[in-house]
């Protein structure tokens, strides 16, 4: 019976321990931080679960949130411009979206309560060595720190060098919800995009916004304001950008309401999307295999980055169970499983940032608008995101798409 060592305890990291109890694997998570610092924390995402996702979770018996209270079940679009456009695309089955400081402790407790060991120590590049020795294959699912260096930059995958959106996320009150209940992708061209998700934390369903602001346009201020220095000020300044530039989800907001659910419930920053290679044999022969944002660092545009790990966690644990070897042979396989789903979408959502945006990208939003059925099978396609990127990878692709939908 092999022994497995991860560490961290993201999506990637829980997925996989759960799923290697489910066939009675020994393995140990190793954590920085306690369940009850998990919980605690400042607001860490504000991640979808596309049902692709929600399926691994019944598969895991994780299922804990039932989906007609807490899903949601199409995208609301909105496109600015001289002529805006408004549309919806549904889904074939709904998503969910939860605070991950309510979700991630739920699941360490299921997996401890299923036989895995979850120790909380902080664990360095330097010491994956000395760890693997207990284990016969280490991998590497948190990010943080200097643990993504370990693993090369695959520069053919990873186009920028520098962040394409500045990040502003917050919890708020006093938005009413779309009907039917749905995310609202919003889009102002030259300055960025809002997703307005149905989310459940710790004050019930609440609603995260969250404003991807094109560095130097007219929304970058929100992931500069000082929230803590002045909250009404930042209240006022979400407001009026919401107004001037997402007008469909400001006529939802009742001013009088409209409120953090708590300070520590907005996020500010940017990040870079990066690829990194797949493993890296360590000097002692034993391998460390990359899985989650360690692997694979996604701007959240398109609310994949969640799905993403979940995928290359549960493929990793299936190779697990098959193979046994543990060897370069084993990594390879891992790799080579999950790159189609993995790659479609660090290339999808690398297109999305893209400025200016592609013109046969617009072109396929444009036709969307006017074609309930295309944009019904954009929206599905979330579940699977090879199939959107087998649209959206050239201008030939999405033309023949237009034109299956036009026929």
């Amino acid at each position: 019976m092999p022994n497995i060592g991860i560490v961290g305890s993201g999506i990637a990291g829980l997925h996989l321990g759960l799923f290697l109890r489910q066939h009675d694997v020994p393995v140990t998570i190793y954590n920085d931080r306690a369940v009850e610092e998990l919980a605690s924390g400042r607001l860490p995402n504000s991640v979808a679960h596309h049902h692709i996702t929600v399926q691994r979770e019944q598969a895991l018996g994780i299922d804990h949130w039932d989906i007609n209270e807490y899903g949601y079940f199409c995208h609301h679009h909105y496109i600015g411009g001289p002529e805006s456009l408004v549309f919806q695309g549904d889904f074939a089955a709904p998503s969910r979206a939860l605070d991950y400081r309510i979700y991630l402790p739920r699941l360490v407790e299921d997996f401890q309560e299923r036989g895995g060991e979850f120790q909380v120590r902080p664990v360095r590049a330097e010491d994956v060595v000395t760890l693997s020795e207990r284990h016969d294959i280490m991998v590497i699912s948190s990010g943080r720190g200097a643990m993504s260096g370990m693993f090369p930059r695959r520069a053919d995958k990873s186009p920028y060098t520098a962040p394409q959106r500045k990040l502003c996320v917050g919890l708020w009150h006093g938005v009413r919800h779309s009907e039917p209940r749905g995310v609202t992708m919003s889009i102002s061209p030259g300055h960025g995009e809002l997703l307005e998700i149905p989310i459940y934390s710790f004050e019930g369903h609440v609603t995260a916004l969250l404003f991807e602001n094109v560095p130097g346009g007219e929304l970058e201020e929100l992931a500069n304001a000082d929230h803590d220095d002045d909250p009404a000020a930042f209240q006022k300044l979400t407001l009026e950008k919401a107004k001037q530039h997402h007008p469909t989800t400001f006529e939802r907001i009742d001013p009088a309401a409209f409120r953090l659910t708590s300070p520590r419930d907005l996020l500010q920053g940017a990040l870079v999307p990066t690829v990194r290679e797949d493993y890296l044999r360590l000097p002692n022969g034993k391998y460390a295999l990359a899985v989650g944002d360690v692997h694979t660092v996604v701007d959240p545009i398109i609310g994949q980055g969640a799905n993403s790990a979940s995928y290359s966690a549960w493929v990793t644990g299936e190779t697990i169970i098959e193979d046994l070897g543990f060897d370069e042979r084993f990594c390879q396989k891992v790799a080579a499983r999950r790159a189609e789903r993995v790659h479609a979408i660090s290339d999808w959502t690398n297109l999305m940032i893209q400025g200016p945006p592609p013109a046969h990208l617009l072109e396929l939003l444009g036709a969307m608008s006017q074609n309930r059925a295309m944009c019904d099978e954009f929206t599905n396609n979330f579940s699977y995101p090879e199939r959107q990127w087998d649209i959206l990878a050239s201008p030939e692709r999405t033309k023949a798409f237009l034109a299956k939908h036009a026929g």
